[in-house]
């Protein structure tokens, strides 16, 4: 049985890169893997229900948008060129791609016993995530102190 998967690979701050498969490497790594991992597992999960699945993405997915002017799906911006790729937004993108994969997998499997949720993992500024480039760990640096999470005591 598989009661609990948590699709948490991630990749921040690469450089652009091309995988065996043609497409942008961050949009692979952050969310074709887990898209495809899940339905790999697909069948596991419902023999197991109940299940979740728990799909890490981050609140930077706010700061982008996968739509073009008349408000369809763009593609090319989900695996841009070298031309139009910033390693930020390429991250973004992913993450939002994470939420609406959780969200719509949720919408699909909970009648069969799985659920699925998308969570921020909260502030990752101890990981290694952010240090490909002095700049992003800079910019995680000043943003520590406004990106802790509240607790009540």
């Amino acid at each position: 049985p598989l009661h609990i998967l948590v699709c948490n690979a991630a990749t921040f701050g690469a450089p652009w890169c091309l995988t065996e498969d043609g497409l942008e490497s961050t949009f692979q790594v952050n969310h074709l893997g887990h898209f495809y991992l899940v339905q790999l597992l697909e069948d596991v999960l419902r023999c197991s229900s109940p299940a979740r699945v728990v799909v890490l993405s981050s609140e930077s997915h706010r700061f982008t948008e996968i739509k073009d002017s008349s408000g369809k799906l763009d593609f090319s911006l989900l695996s841009p060129s070298k031309k139009e790729y910033w390693a930020m937004l390429a991250y973004n993108r992913s993450k939002l791609c994470n939420i609406l994969f959780s969200n719509e997998l949720n919408r699909r499997l909970s009648p069969h016993g799985v659920t699925s949720n998308s969570v921020h993992p909260g502030n990752m500024i101890f990981s290694s995530i952010h240090r490909s480039w002095w700049v992003y760990t800079l910019l995680f640096t000043l943003a520590r102190p406004f990106t802790k999470s509240m607790v009540s005591e």
